[in-house]
């Protein structure tokens, strides 16, 4: 079934007793942990008016005790919107589905109703963006197709502590992208978001992390016999291109937080060596991954599209 397809009511499956949506809604909120019913609608009802049948399938899934929801701490309507989650039940029900990454995190009640909730919601609604210009370009993106907070463990003599031994983005987004030509190419992205809530200089030491991890090749010893093979290259045929996306404060507070990051990443040289670029989610959602919305951390500033590649040029 096509993404663009609008999911129709069914009956449910006589295997589980749950309907088609709702067993797909179950593995995107074991995977991303929370997401508004807003943003399920746009994922998986988006041709409907209103997401009735959405709610409907969320109310089941909740009586059966499957997923349970809490209220988002800084609703703009009058009643707050519902944050769904999966339960310890639903979760164990998930991980019997061998197609489904396990994850080993599993968010708690206490944790749906943090204040990590705003930051979780725009790494959703980053990886959404995709999903609706995939849907309108003819090419792929799934909910599934973006993992928050994949951890890539850094082993090269600079950790300092816990934080510093691993680069974590934010997700790890897959996209196939089809060129007019019918020549298809399969895209992978870190994803960084940023509320404008982190000082400046703590995100440019986020990029210090990528760096370090691009060139990471393990110390011989071991079990290990590698010693020229970069540990990045056991889980991406290439390395991932690293998009920051912004949002959270004015344009202009904007526009001057990605002039402070490209100043910072001139100061590193190994950022240089990073296929890196900087946007506002704004820009993601209005005008798409492949329009010119991106500007280059290191090197010519000229606005580019997510292949990060001076428009008109070589984009492999």
């Amino acid at each position: 079934m096509s993404l663009d397809t609008p999911i129709a009511p069914t009956v449910p499956t006589r295997s589980t007793g749950l309907s088609r949506l709702a067993q797909d809604l179950l593995p995107a909120l074991y995977q991303h942990r929370l997401i508004a019913t807003s943003q399920l609608h746009r994922l998986f009802t988006p041709n409907a008016r209103r997401p009735v049948y959405l709610r409907q399938q969320l109310k089941e899934l909740r009586r059966t005790g499957l997923v349970d929801a809490t209220a988002r701490r800084t609703s703009r309507l009058g009643n707050p919107e519902l944050l769904w989650y999966i339960t310890a039940r639903g979760a164990d029900a998930v991980a019997y589905d061998p197609t489904v990454p396990r994850r080993g995190y599993r968010i708690s009640p206490q944790t749906a109703a943090s204040q990590l909730q705003e930051h979780t919601l725009t790494v959703v609604d980053t990886g959404i963006a995709f999903v609706d210009w995939s849907r309108r370009l003819g090419h792929e993106c799934s909910p599934l197709d973006w993992e928050p907070e994949v951890a890539h463990r850094i082993r090269d003599g600079e950790s300092r502590g816990v934080d510093d031994a691993f680069m974590i983005p934010d997700a790890v987004l897959r996209y196939t992208h089809t060129a007019e030509d019918g020549r298809r190419r399969m895209l992978s992205f870190f994803i960084e978001v940023d509320r404008a809530t982190m000082q400046t200089t703590r995100l440019a030491a986020k990029l210090s992390a990528y760096a370090r991890y691009q060139s990471y090749v393990p110390a011989a010893g071991g079990r290990s016999r590698r010693t020229t093979r970069e540990t990045w290259r056991d889980h991406y045929p290439a390395f991932p291109r690293l998009l920051i996306v912004l949002t959270g404060a004015s344009d202009r507070v904007l526009a001057n937080r990605i002039q402070d990051l490209r100043a910072l990443a001139a100061a590193d040289p190994r950022v240089s060596q990073l296929s890196a670029g900087v946007t506002t989610l704004q820009l993601l959602q209005d005008k798409g991954p492949f329009a010119p919305i991106m500007t280059p951390l290191s090197g010519d500033p000229a606005p580019t599209d997510v292949f990060l590649a001076p428009l008109g040029g070589s984009r492999a």
